[in-house]
């Protein structure tokens, strides 16, 4: 079962920290084990962790568009029961697991709402403006709301 946070409706992705000596210094990689190759890095954990995110977004877009499935996310349990995850933790000098809050996509569901007519006109507009349906602008309005709450 995966971990959400209900303020923002955001999954915690379990990630791999690998540190390693590179040519100009330390160099930090990102791995997800609930994602097999994806991958990233950065000269900072900091800067790795916000690349694999961004990776990881590309990927997960990707299977999306392919209709593949998304993979489930595992508990940290879980993840510790996995030998390939344990053996890989086992270099506690090199290797470290973090959580790293993820947005995953969810499916759509049709849902039924009142609205005044003229905010109903002003949204269409709007959103025929950026190129969006009603439902995405709308879906994007409450995304940002929810975030600005959070």
């Amino acid at each position: 079962m995966a971990v959400v946070s209900e303020e923002t409706m955001t999954d915690i992705v379990w990630a791999l920290i690998h540190e390693a000596d590179g040519p100009k210094g330390r160099v930090y990689g990102v791995s997800f084990p609930d994602f097999p190759g994806v991958a990233s890095g950065g000269r900072s954990v900091d800067e790795a962790i916000a690349r694999g995110r961004e990776t990881l977004a590309f990927h997960v877009a990707g299977l999306i568009e392919d209709n593949e499935p998304v993979p489930a996310l595992r508990t940290l349990e879980e993840l510790r029961a996995d030998r390939e995850v344990a053996r890989e933790m086992r270099d506690v000098r090199r290797v470290c697991l973090v959580e790293v809050p993820f947005e995953l996509p969810g499916k759509p569901v049709r849902v039924n709402i009142s609205i005044e007519d003229r905010l109903l006109d002003a949204v269409d507009r709007a959103a025929r403006s950026r190129g969006q349906s009603r439902s995405a602008f709308l879906a994007e309005a409450a995304r940002e709301k929810i975030k600005g709450a959070a």
